[in-house]
């Protein structure tokens, strides 16, 4: 099927679903914040890598030094939910004429006892956007992360990153970054990773987030 025509088609049949998330308004401050932040270090002459979602790309304060050369965007938001992100798509991520897409929703959706596939349908949309404003537009989706705080809920969040796998081998311009596996010793999760909190990361799941990552990137050197 063409890339057009599965776009159309896409947006047609997730359309509904995306009106039954919480109110997005709520983020209004902080998204305006986000933006006059971003707009202060975007540099429209160079190809820009946007990562965006929830509090896990917030608090990912060491991205630029991460991935060095690469004009690096954060633009996450925490707490959010993919429906939110879908709200704040303009600011958030279309505004920078991206060629690449990090995208980490589906966290606090599972957390709120949404079902994987009605959040894999809000992701698959979100994409469609991105993809009908810029065809050659690279989007790649992060697996939920384990958590202390989180961990009795593992099952759902195993069945949603199977999903997000699965569909992102299916969709073009679509990719998928495992960062559950590596936050894992064996079966059990590794809590060295995290903050007093159980749920966010420190340092060293940043780290391992980097390795994850990395060779999903695109290569966007920066030109004097």
């Amino acid at each position: 099927m063409a890339l057009r025509n599965w776009l159309c088609l896409l947006l047609a049949g997730i359309a509904p679903i995306l009106s039954q998330g919480q109110d997005p308004k709520r983020f209004a401050t902080e998204v305006a914040q986000i933006q006059t932040r971003m707009d202060s270090l975007w540099d429209p002459a160079q190809p820009a890598v946007v990562f965006t979602g929830s509090s896990s790309i917030r608090m990912w304060t060491s991205l630029a030094q991460d991935f060095p050369g690469t004009q690096t965007l954060n633009t996450g938001f925490g707490g959010s939910q993919a429906t939110d992100l879908n709200h704040y798509l303009d600011p958030l991520v279309l505004d920078y004429q991206p060629v690449q897409v990090f995208i980490y929703e589906g966290d606090n959706d599972l957390a709120e006892g949404k079902r994987p596939r009605r959040i894999l349908k809000t992701l698959q949309a979100i994409t469609a956007q991105i993809h009908a404003r810029y065809p050659g537009t690279s989007v790649v989706w992060l697996a939920a992360k384990p958590s202390i705080s989180r961990w009795k809920l593992r099952s759902r969040y195993r069945r949603f990153n199977r999903k997000l796998r699965r569909h992102a081998r299916k969709a073009p311009g679509v990719d998928f970054a495992d960062v559950w596996t590596p936050m894992l010793q064996g079966r059990k999760l590794n809590p060295d990773l995290f903050i007093e909190d159980g749920l966010h990361m420190n340092a060293s799941g940043y780290r391992l987030w980097r390795a994850a990552i990395a060779p999903k990137l695109i290569s966007t050197p920066i030109t004097p």
